[in-house]
């Protein structure tokens, strides 16, 4: 026993060594933004307990830095509610507000509104199986626009324009975590971003860089999360791969045609580590990264990120 729990420390120390040392080429994609993968049953860092909750009610505040490839700089302060309504059923609420910045602009605003229900289907004493049904819903349409009245491309825009659909479940045990999702844009982006607008601008050899979103409409994505976790008294650790496949390509429309993005389908695999700390049965903190193992070639959705940062408080009561 005392051999297992000097090993557990020195993974949990590792992991920490492995966060703080992370060079700046860190990568997340698909939720950086869209965010159903940190959606009830599908977030990540569940604690396992087959006890009764005692409290019913938590709320998270997070700051969030993302860089993308185009030497954007995006900022997001999300605040995430989550109200049980018994030992079985909780309810999630994601209000972020996003400030992007770039060599075409700026753009600020509250972004895409997150609604989730989840229900405790298993409760065993070795694991539980949970389920989640939700939603996403539009602050408005991405068409913010730079000082000059351009569309800004979508990796500036603070809304995703799209009412989505998402369903997910997972298995929790003590120290492993399995959660599979998916989630479905139900209409287009009204999006107007293409690179002509940019035409014969001192920016166009930057816009030009950017993928065309004109009336974009995402494709379908499937999540798959693979978690294991080490939890001290007051210390957790985790790290796992986080898996994002997009099986049908993006489309847009230029002029009066309707044409799929290139790159935009396929998998993005990002390898993840973070750390935890427990201050009370009240309060606690947690910080992530997330290591580019696999991206797809075109985002016109805006979602890939080159460096990611998260620092998370929670407060239960």
């Amino acid at each position: 026993m005392f051999y297992l729990n000097i090993q557990n420390r020195i993974v949990a120390i590792a992991c920490l060594l492995l966060i703080y040392f992370t060079p700046k080429r860190v990568f997340a994609q698909g939720c950086s933004d869209a965010g159903f993968c940190t959606m009830g049953a599908m977030k990540p860092d569940q604690h396992f307990s087959n006890k009764i909750k005692l409290r019913l009610r938590s709320i998270e505040f997070s700051h969030y830095l993302g860089l993308t490839k185009f030497d954007n700089r995006i900022l997001a302060y999300t605040v995430d509610f989550n109200v049980g309504f018994n030992d079985k059923t909780t309810l999630q609420i994601k209000l972020p507000y996003q400030y992007a910045e770039g060599r075409l602009g700026s753009n600020h605003g509250l972004g895409d509104i997150s609604l989730s229900l989840s229900y405790n289907l298993i409760n065993k004493e070795r694991f539980q199986v949970n389920a989640t049904l939700g939603t996403k819903i539009p602050t408005g349409a991405p068409n913010s626009t730079s000082n000059s009245g351009r569309v800004l491309p979508m990796y500036y825009q603070n809304t995703l324009g799209t009412y989505d659909f998402i369903a997910g479940i997972s298995v929790i045990t003590r120290n492993w975590l399995i959660a599979t999702g998916y989630q479905r844009a139900l209409n287009r982006a009204n999006s107007q971003f293409l690179w002509r607008d940019w035409q014969g601008t001192p920016n166009q050899i930057w816009s030009d860089h950017y993928p065309q979103a004109n009336q974009l409409f995402r494709g379908d994505d499937f999540m798959l999360r693979v978690e294991y976790n080490l939890r001290f008294s007051r210390f957790n650790a985790n790290t796992g791969l986080l898996g994002i496949y997009r099986p049908t390509k993006d489309r847009i429309k230029v002029g009066e045609r309707e044409i799929n993005v290139d790159g935009s389908d396929g998998l993005a695999l990002t390898y993840l580590v973070g750390l935890g700390y427990k201050f009370n049965v009240r309060s606690a903190i947690k910080i992530g990264a997330g290591f580019r193992l696999r991206r797809r070639a075109k985002n016109p959705d805006g979602l890939s990120r080159e460096f990611v940062n998260t620092v998370t408080y929670q407060f239960n009561f």
